[in-house]
């Protein structure tokens, strides 16, 4: 049975992506979920994102590089990107890979698009 591993909203204007991962990611999770952060993070120019973390534990090496992926692509269409919702563990994960200096984080989803003005 296949799971739901993101989704997408909007709020006052931007683009909200919940994501839904497993602790144990599988490569075959994995292809889809690279599939479909591919087909969402389209050329939409100046666009604001937020990617909301909630539902995330932790993320292995394989979905960390996939976020900076995602932060690229937005910075290359000049658009703006916010992560909410972050546990305490994978806050500690990012920390130890130096990633929080590369992404603007948040407590929540309002925070999120008040930074993004």
């Amino acid at each position: 049975m296949q799971t739901e591993l993101l989704k997408v909203s909007n709020l006052q204007s931007v683009n909200v992506v919940e994501l839904f991962l497993p602790d144990d990611l599988d490569s075959a999770e994995f292809d889809r979920l690279n599939e479909g952060l591919a087909s969402v993070f389209t050329d939409q120019p100046n666009a604001r994102w937020i990617l909301d973390l909630a539902e995330v534990e932790y993320m292995g090496s394989a979905a960390l590089g996939l976020m900076v992926n995602i932060r690229h692509r937005v910075k290359t269409m000049e658009g703006r990107l916010a992560l909410c919702h972050m546990s305490t563990r994978l806050h500690q994960i990012f920390k130890a890979c130096c990633l929080e200096r590369l992404f603007t984080i948040t407590r929540s989803r309002d925070d999120a698009v008040k930074a993004m003005r």
